[in-house]
């Protein structure tokens, strides 16, 4: 039976998951995408939805991987065959960063935005015009906090591969 190589367009699935069991992502169909409550902006927690369509990920071995790790993984595999890879935090989007959250007064925000509310997502741009991306996590009447971490930063990562077929 053919092994994957560096190299090889292969399809896969894959379920990501956190430490708690909680799904981040997954090519495979969620029973919470099964009800058309998803769509294609959807950002459900542990609904696996991602930002792609359910179905099996074409890819590259050695080409951009999405983590070394898997790259690794795949290498050796024959269609049908499933691994477990984790990858911890720091080998994934780091640590968590207090330092990465901070406070804005309401006052400095642009004249035209409307008020934030927890669990937006945005892009700030600085004096320098470089781009953060950042989510909300407090508002109150005199301020506004945001966090630039990765939302997956500070958690290991745990991806549950099966080899489909290589193309």
């Amino acid at each position: 039976m053919a092994q994957a190589q560096k190299g090889d367009k292969v399809k896969i699935n894959y379920t990501g998951t956190l430490e708690d069991g909680t799904i981040f992502d997954s090519t495979l169909e969620m029973e919470e995408c099964c009800d058309d409550s998803c769509d294609d902006d959807c950002t459900d927690e542990g609904c696996g939805c991602g930002d792609h369509e359910p179905g099996p990920m074409e890819m590259t071995i050695g080409d951009v991987p999405m983590f070394p790790q898997i790259d690794e993984a795949l290498e050796g595999m024959a269609p049908g065959e499933k691994k477990i890879v984790v990858i911890t935090a720091a080998d994934a989007f780091g640590d968590y960063d207090e330092e990465r959250v901070f406070s804005v007064p309401r006052s400095d925000l642009p004249e035209d935005m409307e008020v934030p509310e927890v669990g937006d997502e945005m892009v700030l741009v600085n004096d320098d015009e470089e781009e953060m991306g950042v989510a909300v996590i407090e508002v109150t009447d005199t301020e506004v906090t945001f966090d630039a971490n990765h939302p997956l930063a500070g958690h290991d990562l745990s991806f549950e591969l099966e080899l489909v077929e290589i193309l």
